[in-house]
């Protein structure tokens, strides 16, 4: 299946790894870093641009920790612990901006906006918080980016730290994610495939670097972007949310995090992660209780606790540009056939 899709130029390569019943079913690696002829193969150890699932394995991971060591508040105001939106924005909504509905995109902000010719990086930070909120906070959901942008802030004025110290040291570690992390060095990017020909802004081939463009201009290390990994290394972060969080998280805040929120109405969004909706990524078959999450890049992980089944599939389907969107219908494809292979 994914051989065909890469004949259809849905992505140039892909890296897979399913874990099912706690033990490593599959890791592989299909086709190659670009379409060009002779361009490296795909490897199991290659390593991808994880996009937004960057939100669950690092941002969203972290906010479970300071949690659970009571260090986070989630109905806490987030202008607690960013005193900027208070006195800078003027908006008095952001007072009932609260951790939880940053996390469950329910907070109102916007999804996105390019800030990338900005100089600085903190000027992301508080340009994130200057765009005008398009709901009243809790009253819907509207995936943002930017609430991301503000999270990963939040959470590294809690902890004393930089995102990418905390999740280096508390999550990659722990967990033995060897590979993974923020800002590969010099040495990993032959053997991270190119996500994007940028001839609009960095006018280079982007490989090794991240490819959103607001990570990039925040140095390579954003609450919503930047984490660099292998399928392996997702696959034992997956391992570790199907066991009940061990060694690094408690089964109550696995089960907290990863529930479907009961507001606003109809949202598939739990607490960093997303569930299963009509029509899901996931596919048909995955369990009410699954949660996941996907990257813009191509990149996404699954993992549903009643078969106790997690599915990692990584590609850089942005290359050379991001115009083709045929991953929207290999991954729900793909999923099924992985259940159906088990079943």
């Amino acid at each position: 299946m994914l051989d065909q899709a890469i004949e259809q130029r849905a992505f140039p390569g892909a890296a897979v790894a399913i874990t099912h019943q706690g033990k490593l079913v599959a890791l592989k690696g299909v086709g190659a870093f670009t379409y060009d002829a002779g361009a490296p193969r795909v490897q199991p150890a290659t390593i991808y641009d994880l996009a937004s699932v960057s939100k669950v394995v690092a941002t969203t991971t972290m906010a479970m920790i300071l949690y659970q060591r009571g260090l986070l508040d989630l109905n806490a105001p987030a202008a607690r612990f960013l005193p900027f939106l208070a006195l800078d924005i003027g908006d008095r909504r952001w007072e009932r901006v609260t951790a939880a509905m940053l996390l469950a995109h329910s907070a109102g902000l916007a999804a996105y906006s390019d800030f990338s010719r900005r100089p600085a990086p903190q000027d992301v930070i508080t340009l994130a918080a200057s765009i005008p909120l398009e709901a009243d906070p809790g009253t819907a959901t509207l995936y943002s980016d930017l609430g991301f942008i503000l999270l990963g802030h939040m959470l590294e004025q809690i902890a004393g730290e930089p995102l990418h110290t905390f999740c280096a040291l508390e999550i990659f570690g722990p967990l033995g994610m060897a590979q993974t992390g923020f800002r590969p060095p010099a040495s990993l990017h032959e053997q991270i495939p190119p996500t994007v020909d940028d001839r609009e802004f960095r006018m280079k081939v982007v490989q090794g670097e991240v490819h959103d463009p607001n990570a990039w201009i925040m140095h390579g290390v954003a609450g919503h972007a930047g984490v660099f990994a292998p399928a392996e290394d997702v696959a034992r972060f997956a391992h570790a949310m199907l066991s009940g969080g061990a060694p690094i998280l408690r089964p109550d805040t696995v089960e907290l995090f990863t529930r479907r929120q009961a507001s606003p109405a109809g949202t598939s969004r739990a607490l960093g992660w997303d569930t299963p909706s009509q029509p899901s990524q996931s596919g048909t078959k995955f369990s009410p209780r699954s949660f996941g999450h996907l990257g813009y890049t191509g990149t996404s992980l699954w993992c549903d606790p009643d078969r106790r089944l997690s599915v990692t599939l990584l590609t850089n389907r942005t290359w050379p540009n991001a115009s083709s969107q045929q991953i929207k219908q290999v991954r729900p494809t793909f999923h099924d056939a992985v259940v159906d292979c088990l079943a």
